[in-house]
């Protein structure tokens, strides 16, 4: 006798382009200081992305991974955690590590070259950033394992974006969530580009939430650029893995409005009408015409707001460029418990060296 499988992933989206309700919105959407709070977090990241680039451009910042089209997902993501659960980021999270307690200094330490921005004061047991593709789910679900082993009702959050899910890494790290009920929620990030590979070449699956299905998970698909969409997945998906029912795969679907980093250049392989028409689809201004429409927002505030997050990241510019490079020996002093004996004397000619040029 044959059996017939049949699977289905949801997708959600609630406000249209122009910030209309399309159904009836979700609960999420009668806390107004919630919703008032995430629409100020992505103007500030958007701010802040903005005047790192243009470091970046002046030699004063390292190469830097822009956020636009990320800000309503990540803003998500940081207002649906816990302040005990732990955040498992890769390199395009501001959005996330700001509503985590990230200062703007410690980021552009970090994107300066400076190790001292992982060093996250107020979010210490978050992990840090993570460039390598996919490797951070492996050290997603390690952590969820230890919450599981210790009762602890905790979750992790993952970050990965659609190329990473094509990585063993992800495939692996899904596969003992489910197999483990662990309590880890995998967010794929689907910008449409994994570099220069369009999602269409990445992976032959119909979508990418499906691939949870693999593993045992449920996966979800919502629009990226939707706040309503993405708070409500993330919330329930959280409530979920905090009651021990296990974690969960949601696929945001968005477009990467900037370069993969500024050391790229995004014309050479998609076209303007393609960034033309994902702009015109921005989850910022999405939200934006929704508070205006429902008398929660008005052109005084957005003035007052832009004003207040320009002042903000200018005084985050002032502390960093201000902040003393560590000696050169750091890069050695950080890779080992115990420093090696063959790197023993490298250290000590890098110190002398140092030294000379300090007096």
């Amino acid at each position: 006798m044959r059996q017939r499988h049949e699977f289905h992933v949801d997708s959600v989206c609630y406000l249209d382009d122009r910030g209309k309700p399309v159904e009836d919105l979700p609960p999420q959407a009668e806390d107004t200081e919630r919703t008032l709070a995430a629409y100020r977090n992505m103007v500030l990241t958007r701010t802040f992305d903005a005047k790192t680039i243009a470091l970046q451009r002046t030699g004063k910042c390292g190469t830097y991974p822009s956020v636009l089209g990320h800000e309503i997902i990540g803003t998500a993501i940081g207002q649906s955690l816990a302040k005990t659960d732990v955040f498992v980021p890769y390199y395009r999270d501001q959005a996330v590590h700001i509503l985590r307690g990230a200062t703007l200094p410690e980021l552009l330490l970090y994107w300066g070259g400076d190790e001292r921005g992982s060093a996250w004061k107020n979010c210490p047991q978050d992990l840090p950033i993570a460039v390598p593709i996919a490797t951070q789910c492996c050290h997603a679900v390690g952590v969820a394992s230890a919450f599981r082993i210790r009762g602890e009702a905790r979750a992790v959050v993952c970050c990965v974006g659609d190329g990473g899910t094509s990585k063993g890494d992800f495939l692996e790290s899904i596969n003992l969530a489910g197999a483990w009920h662990l309590p880890v929620v995998f967010v794929v990030i689907n910008n449409q580009w994994a570099i220069s590979t369009p999602r269409s070449v990445q992976t032959g699956a119909e979508t990418i939430a499906q691939k949870a299905i693999s593993a045992g998970l449920p996966g979800h698909i919502v629009d990226g650029n939707d706040y309503f969409a993405c708070i409500e997945a993330l919330d329930n998906a959280l409530e979920r893995a905090h009651s021990g029912k296990g974690g969960a795969v949601i696929e945001a679907v968005t477009y990467r409005l900037g370069d993969h980093t500024t050391a790229d250049d995004a014309t050479r392989y998609r076209g303007a009408e393609d960034l033309k028409r994902a702009w015109e689809r921005d989850g910022i201004k999405r939200l934006q015409n929704y508070l205006h429409d429902a008398g929660f927002w008005n052109p005084d505030k957005e003035k007052a707001l832009q004003a207040d997050c320009k002042r903000m990241v200018e005084e985050a510019v002032e502390v960093y460029l201000a902040t003393e490079p560590e000696p050169p020996t750091a890069m050695l002093d950080y890779l080992f418990e115990s420093l090696p004996k063959a790197l023993a004397g490298q250290r000590e000619r890098i110190q002398a060296k140092y030294r000379g040029g300090q007096s």
